[in-house]
């Protein structure tokens, strides 16, 4: 399937899916549903029957491609940021970014997949369940929210600058290094947001609300979709060394051109 067109359909389709799935389930209360995967990181059994969908649609859609997703293989993380991988077509999945968002009724949640062809981003598909908006992007044709073409922001002054984050709340070791980003960015900005769903802020990089964004540990789930959305409305993504390598766990910072090239610089002194 060389279409790129036609995997973005189709993540498209299954993502459209599992957005009326969410919406339908009912919310797990407080309690024994909401499962410690991590530090402070919950799961329940949405997120995995959303997975499941998506898993069950994509491959019966393109038989013998793989699914990575965050809930049912997250063992298998290291083949995509493997230069050979073991499937000519690998889709990321994140089933429900902002599950914590999702369980107190914040309304910034959204389903995130990704299509790698031989190792390289070629489609993505980032649904605001809330809003039901869907973003999509495929690599050469643009990246888009229904029938508009999304373009980054045109700012290049840090002071006029809004820049979104992620707290890296699974790694504490990690607070010292990003207080000391945080310190830095909101003393030479216009101001810093949080709001929970890393693929959502990299839409928001996309669609020019956010001038940039950083974050210190981030999984390939996380950024898959909102990478290739980014840099196909021309911004760039990247981790704190500057390479484009991003499909992986660790660092990533996005923006426009100048705000990106700038947040690097003054990221390198903290």
């Amino acid at each position: 399937m060389r279409d790129y067109r036609q995997l973005a359909d189709l993540a498209r389709s299954a993502a459209e899916q599992a957005a009326a799935y969410i919406r339908s389930a009912k919310r797990p209360p407080a309690g024994p549903e909401w499962s410690a995967k991590g530090l402070l990181d919950y799961v329940t059994e949405v997120d995995r029957a959303s997975e499941q969908l998506i898993a069950e649609a994509l491959t019966r859609a393109v038989p013998g491609s793989e699914v990575l997703g965050e809930e049912l293989s997250p063992q298998r993380a290291q083949r995509a940021q493997s230069p050979t991988l073991p499937s000519q077509l690998l889709w990321v999945v994140d089933p429900l970014d902002g599950t914590t968002n999702y369980l107190h009724g914040y309304p910034q949640y959204a389903v995130s997949i990704a299509a790698l062809v031989d190792g390289q981003l070629v489609a993505g598909v980032v649904l605001d369940v809330e809003r039901n908006l869907v973003y999509h992007a495929t690599a050469g044709g643009g990246a888009w929210c229904d029938g508009e073409r999304l373009a980054v922001s045109g700012v290049t002054e840090p002071s006029l600058s809004l820049i979104g984050t992620g707290f890296p709340f699974r790694s504490p070791h990690l607070l010292p290094r990003y207080l000391r980003h945080f310190t830095a960015i909101s003393a030479a900005t216009a101001g810093i947001r949080r709001a929970g769903s890393a693929a959502l802020d990299l839409v928001d990089v996309a669609r020019g609300r956010f001038e940039g964004f950083w974050e210190l540990d981030l999984a390939a789930w996380d950024v898959a979709a909102g990478t290739l959305i980014v840099r196909e409305a021309g911004g760039i993504v990247t981790d704190l060394a500057g390479s484009p390598d991003v499909v992986c766990q660790g660092s990533k910072v996005a923006g426009n051109p100048a705000i990106h090239a700038w947040l690097l610089e003054l990221l390198a002194t903290c």
